[in-house]
């Protein structure tokens, strides 16, 4: 496709739609201090599918998905990406493996001062030779996908949550990555507006081929977007499956929280405050 054409519709990276994971976690482990918040985790991630993160606060969520985009190292095991081991290789060396992952953050994380359109045209700035031109069909293209067409000239400050959320998945998508990693993605909006994320995430899938990493805690949304899912515990993969197939465990913990009942207050507040002493100014996403 050429450059400043419309958004695929069928990317042509679907090809490799074997059964050869696109992410890999092998063995991981990570500590902050004396904090063991991932204890041998191993994930496999199919591609063009669905892979939803489950667990209560400080669990090691958010510490996965920086693995996943290098954002941290493991103090042991290995990470792959399309079959290429990432978590040896330096900043540069990265760069390209970044570039075909997208971040939906949990609160945006759009640039206040910039209007919709230079929001979306950002990445492209920095990591394409696109024309101004291309770069606002691009943006444009964006926003149809996200069923935000006209608001190009808006501030983020003129949207409501619910729209600021789809132009952070219209950013994310305007590179056309292969993987969307998305933070509480429905976090502070109503039931309807959550909807609208949830059937954007899974158009993300169904039309675009993009493999989903979702972060949440909204279990009707779990239970709508996920091919499958993963619950983590004390660091450790608890549970593995359907939503289906986790409503049926007889383990305690996945029971309490499929129910709401989470009983590891003291353990979150230690995994927590471990994470904001080694990573100082970083969002825990």
């Amino acid at each position: 496709m050429q450059q400043g054409q419309g958004l695929p519709t069928k990317p042509a990276h679907e090809a490799a739609s074997s059964a050869a994971p696109i992410v890999r976690l092998v063995n991981v482990h990570k500590k902050f201090g004396d904090q063991v918040v991932l204890d041998g985790i191993s994930i496999d991630v199919e591609p063009a599918k669905t892979l939803t993160i489950m667990g209560p606060s400080g669990c090691g969520k958010s510490v996965t998905l920086k693995h996943i985009v290098g954002l941290l190292r493991p103090d042991s095991g290995e990470v792959y990406f399309d079959g290429q081991r990432t978590d040896t290789l330096n900043e540069v060396e990265l760069m390209p493996v970044r570039l075909q992952v997208g971040l939906v953050f949990q609160m945006g994380a759009l640039f206040d001062s910039m209007t919709i359109e230079e929001n979306i045209c950002f990445p492209l700035e920095e990591h394409t030779q696109l024309s101004r031109t291309e770069r606002r069909e691009r943006a444009a293209d964006a926003l149809k996908t996200v069923d935000l067409d006209g608001v190009q000239a808006k501030l983020p400050s003129q949207l409501s949550g619910g729209q600021r959320k789809r132009v952070a998945i219209a950013r994310a998508l305007v590179l056309r990555p292969r993987v969307i990693l998305y933070d509480e993605p429905t976090t502070g909006l109503d039931p309807i507006r959550s909807d609208g994320i949830d059937q954007l995430i899974i158009k993300m899938k169904e039309t675009f081929g993009v493999t989903n990493i979702v972060v949440t805690h909204d279990l009707a949304s779990a239970r709508k977007v996920s091919d499958r899912i993963v619950m983590l515990f004390g660091g450790k993969v608890a549970a593995d499956g359907t939503f289906d197939e986790l409503s049926r465990s007889e383990d305690p913990r996945v029971r309490s929280f499929l129910e709401g009942r989470d009983d590891h207050s003291d353990e979150v507040v230690k995994i927590e405050a471990a994470l904001r002493k080694a990573t100082p100014g970083r969002p825990l996403i």
